[in-house]
């Protein structure tokens, strides 16, 4: 005889968020809104490293040249369709820029995080 299962007691049990390291289960999808989150994702680094007064100017500069970056990207590969790994790689440094809280370390990313982005893309590193 089976042991028993044990009864539900009702209530909702939590769901854990699929791993990220495993194989992506998406469909491919249009570089512009994956560079769009990018660019998004930029102007959060911006917002917080310009919380560092002495270096606003560069912040600014940086990130203007790195959106402008991203964009000639989007344009010259527009209507391009990313694989669904190339898409999790993306949206997995977004969500790292989302971790980010530190002035001085979001100014940091503005100059690598669109190097992540560039190597998922498949494009030359050092753009900026």
């Amino acid at each position: 005889r089976a042991p028993a299962r044990p009864r539900s007691s009702g209530a909702p049990t939590a769901i854990r968020p699929r791993s990220p390291f495993r194989y992506p289960h998406r469909v491919s999808e249009a570089i512009e809104p994956v560079v769009g989150r990018a660019v998004d994702a930029l102007g959060v680094l911006e917002t917080l490293g310009e919380e560092v007064g002495d270096e606003w100017t560069y912040v600014t500069d940086l990130a203007r040249v790195q959106r402008r970056r991203l964009a000639e990207i989007a344009d010259r590969r527009g209507g391009t369709s990313l694989a669904p790994d190339r898409v999790s790689a993306i949206d997995l440094a977004i969500a790292e820029v989302g971790r980010i809280v530190d002035p001085h370390r979001a100014i940091d990313w503005l100059s690598t995080f669109p190097d992540l982005v560039a190597l998922a893309l498949d494009e030359p590193l050092g753009g900026a």
